[in-house]
């Protein structure tokens, strides 16, 4: 058995296709949706990962802001300029690239983001809606797995599906979205015993532990759907080694490269799951998708307009 790969990127560029039209319908009414984004300090990562948030903004006609505070910022000086962007009827989404310099109480911040304009769904009351089960603005990582299972004709409803992680960005609210597909749910973390023991019964297993090769071919049940939200840089090359052993191509490319991009799960998983999320390539191009998604949702539900039915079903 050889796992059905599943393309992220084709079906980010699906939603791409279906937001264009809706942004489009959106300006016909005078409305063009703004995401402010806004990264403190120089961190390397974080500049790409915003870099390509405002890329995707100008590719479907969002109107976009980059505010870059210097890295000394204090948590009030941050909290004056969340609450300025709060109070501007052009900003429908806020995005406070994490993580934050250590001088910086996060927590805070991330709080006083208006719920209303919270397009990464990290604030307590969004998390407490998902928890009832009437979500609005849902975090984009667990929203674009739900995504590739929907697009991808993967039911949860009625089966067992265990998410490997607890992360209140991922772990917490991919648990209680595959519970209001009726899924059946079990998470496991650090703690968990005998994780095998739960993962080789999933007919759906999501990993978000942020272990390379955490998740090997003994961990799953043949024909099941493994999603690997985990990216790593790797450049250790005894685990490249051990990852790649069986896929010789991959192995002479992190020698030329010096370092590869893995996930969560070990590649020799291709041989025993029916179906699986490349890395790169799988949920990571979701994930930017979702935040667009999220930000003309919010410039939606801002303005007391109904969601689009394809929206709706993005929940």
């Amino acid at each position: 058995m050889t796992a059905r790969i599943i393309n992220g990127t084709a079906i980010r560029d699906e939603i791409y296709a279906e937001l264009e039209h809706e942004v489009s319908e959106l300006a016909s009414a005078g409305i063009r949706p703004g995401l402010a984004a806004v990264l403190v300090g120089d961190d390397p990562a974080s500049k790409i990962y915003v870099r390509s948030k405002i890329a995707a903004c100008e590719q479907l006609g969002l109107r976009s802001e980059h505010i870059t505070p210097a890295a000394n910022t204090t948590t009030s000086e941050l909290l004056a300029l969340v609450n300025d962007l709060n109070s501007r009827d052009d900003v429908d989404g806020i995005l406070v690239q994490l993580p934050l310099p250590v001088q910086i109480e996060t927590r805070k911040i991330l709080e006083a983001v208006d719920p209303a304009k919270d397009v990464d769904g990290f604030h307590p009351m969004n998390m407490g809606e998902l928890v009832e089960g009437r979500p609005r603005l849902v975090a984009c990582t667990p929203l674009g797995v739900m995504e590739i299972l929907r697009r991808s004709g993967i039911s949860v409803a009625g089966v067992d599906a265990v998410v490997v992680g607890r992360s209140n960005i991922v772990g917490k609210p991919m648990a209680l979205l595959l519970m209001h597909g009726d899924a059946t749910v079990t998470v496991c973390h650090s703690k968990t015993r005998n994780m095998r023991k739960f993962t080789s019964q999933a007919d759906i297993v999501i990993a978000a532990s942020g272990r390379p090769g955490l998740i090997t071919p003994e961990d799953i049940k043949p024909g099941a759907t493994v999603i690997d939200v985990g990216t790593t840089r790797l450049s250790d090359s005894r685990l490249a080694a051990e990852l790649f052993k069986h896929s010789p191509q991959r192995l002479e490319k992190f020698k030329e490269k010096g370092f590869a991009l893995v996930g969560d799960v070990h590649p020799d998983v291709a041989q025993v799951a029916g179906a699986l999320t490349p890395v790169p390539g799988g949920v990571g191009p979701l994930t930017i998708a979702m935040l667009m998604s999220n930000t003309v949702k919010a410039a939606r539900l801002r303005r007391g307009l109904r969601t689009q039915e394809k929206a709706a079903s993005r929940r």
